[in-house]
């Protein structure tokens, strides 16, 4: 039988199963598997072909109403060559009913843009981005980008003088939902023809073949690191998109609006989901609280089909750079094999890195270099974290020390006595510290606690060398103690003093 396996065609034998297919497949993930039909019903989408006397191309529109726009009677023959230069094509001139802000926007090659000449919507057109670029194009005030060329992007450079758009149509694609699963079961049956889709893959904003672009630099860090593990776990699964939820709240700068087509990845900037990752399964407009973090470049049918619950394997290119963590040859090997310039604080003896400079993937990549701080080995305590038994508090102790956003976190050393370390990290005001997981005998030595909000010193960690079934770590009676978590490697925590930075790592 012969599979198509992520767009690769395979001979199996026949009576194979998806486990033959996939014998090392850790099936926690799910997959998509695309059953060969007979017959399908065509359904509409909103990608319209243009038709040009210089070739065709493919534009998926963001809003349906505005497809319906570009399709009515006579448009397109209004629709020719009007001028062109080195970063766009415009189309036109003909009526329409936009508003220009009278401002600069930001378009990424391939985005196309309803705008107007003079600020005048009776002199509207549509420009083709040939490129990244920012320019006033009498755009409204969201940028005005309508859609994105899909197909044919290559046509958009071929375009000269006297080419016009001979005719628009809608492209009707397959409905094939119904001859489609998602499943993780290894015993499946397969067919003859059957296409299996493992993977997600996208392209972060501002990555492109003319280099990089630093301006959505933090929220396509947030990006790379909610999925820096390969897992998109779908909470939520709409008719319009489907989200992972495991990093909110988190704060995410609004850098790039952009429209939300099919495939379309984005962080929420505000809201109860801020910090949640979006992938879109249809195109709509444009949001001031959502921030276009990249692109789906394969494994759209596994995005469109997944449910609650699933678990996406995900890629992204390029990968996070996150150097912290590392020991400093692993760092050197890590910027050696991307092609990064690497420098470091010092070299002597066995040194990790707690920091980095610049601190975003897309910086480092658009600069070529990198340099990072380190301590020494002896200085990061290795600690694991009871997530099952205290989320709350380990959630917030991941949020205070950074260990929410890298491998390793800090904390300050506020007072040191006798068999005790305590820590006072910066706990934000109005976030409770309910009690979970309070010891109820002994608690052993080198267990990691933090004091919850029954006691004054709420928001308190701390670290007891010894055993004691009286008090806990952070010497406070065990009611007021919530457990998240224990020390594996010390270090040399014995040996540090009041007004130290204490650094910790986290073993998963």
């Amino acid at each position: 039988m012969e599979i198509h396996l992520d767009g690769k065609r395979v001979e199996v034998p026949a009576g194979s199963r998806l486990g033959d297919l996939l014998p090392e497949w850790d099936f926690r993930f799910s997959v998509a598997v695309i059953r060969p039909a007979l017959e399908e019903d065509a359904a509409e989408s909103q990608e319209v072909r243009f038709v040009t006397t210089a070739g065709e191309f493919v534009v998926e529109v963001a809003d349906p109403a505005f497809t319906a726009r570009l399709l009515r009677p006579g448009l397109a023959d209004r629709l020719n060559l009007h001028w062109q230069d080195r970063y766009a094509a415009a189309l036109g001139p003909f009526e329409s009913n936009i508003r220009p802000a009278r401002a600069p926007g930001r378009y990424e090659r391939g985005d196309v843009v309803l705008g107007c000449g003079g600020y005048d919507p009776a002199q509207s057109y549509l420009i083709f981005a040939r490129m990244r670029h920012t320019a006033d194009y009498g755009a409204p005030a969201d940028g005005g980008v309508i859609g994105r060329v899909v197909t044919g992007r290559g046509l958009l450079d071929r375009l000269g003088e006297g080419d016009r758009v001979t005719g628009l149509e809608r492209i009707l694609r397959r409905a094939d939902r119904s001859h489609a699963t998602i499943t993780r079961d290894a015993e499946l049956p397969l067919e003859d023809g059957m296409q299996v889709v493992t993977f997600v893959e996208a392209e972060v904003q501002g990555a492109g073949e003319d280099g990089f672009d630093t301006r959505t630099a933090r929220s396509v860090e947030h990006f790379l690191l909610s999925v820096q593990g390969g897992r998109f776990r779908v909470g939520r699964s709409s008719s319009t998109h489907i989200l992972d939820p495991h990093l909110v709240p988190t704060k995410v700068p609004p850098e790039f609006s952009g429209p939300r087509l099919e495939g379309t990845v984005t962080v929420r900037t505000a809201g109860k989901s801020t910090g949640a990752v979006y992938i879109y399964t249809q195109g709509v407009s444009a949001s001031p609280v959502h921030t276009v973090v990249g692109k789906v470049v394969h494994g759209l049918e596994l995005v469109r089909f997944a449910g609650e619950g699933d678990l996406l394997a995900i890629r992204a290119k390029p990968e996070q750079f996150d150097l912290v963590g590392l020991s400093l040859a692993e760092a050197g090997e890590v910027a050696a094999r991307r092609g990064i310039a690497f420098a470091a604080d010092g070299d002597e003896g066995d040194r990790v890195v707690v920091g980095q400079t610049p601190a975003t993937t897309l910086e480092v990549l658009a600069a070529g270099a990198v340099r990072v701080a380190t301590e020494p080995s002896g200085s990061v305590v290795s600690i694991t974290l009871d997530e099952a038994a205290a989320p709350r508090s380990v959630t917030i102790f991941r949020e205070v020390t950074g260990l929410k956003h890298h491998a390793v976190g800090k904390m300050p050393l506020a007072f040191q006595f006798e068999d005790v370390f305590l820590f006072k990290p910066k706990i934000a005001k109005g976030v409770g510290i309910i009690p979970e997981n309070t010891p109820t005998g002994e608690v052993p030595a080198y267990t990691l606690a933090m004091t919850n909000d029954s006691r004054r010193g709420a928001g308190m960690v701390g670290i007891r060398t010894t055993p004691n079934a009286e008090f806990g770590p952070t010497s406070e009676p065990l009611t007021g103690t919530n457990v998240i978590g224990k020390v594996l490697d010390a270090g040399d925590l014995p040996k540090m003093r009041e007004g130290a930075t204490i650094y910790v790592r986290e073993v998963k």
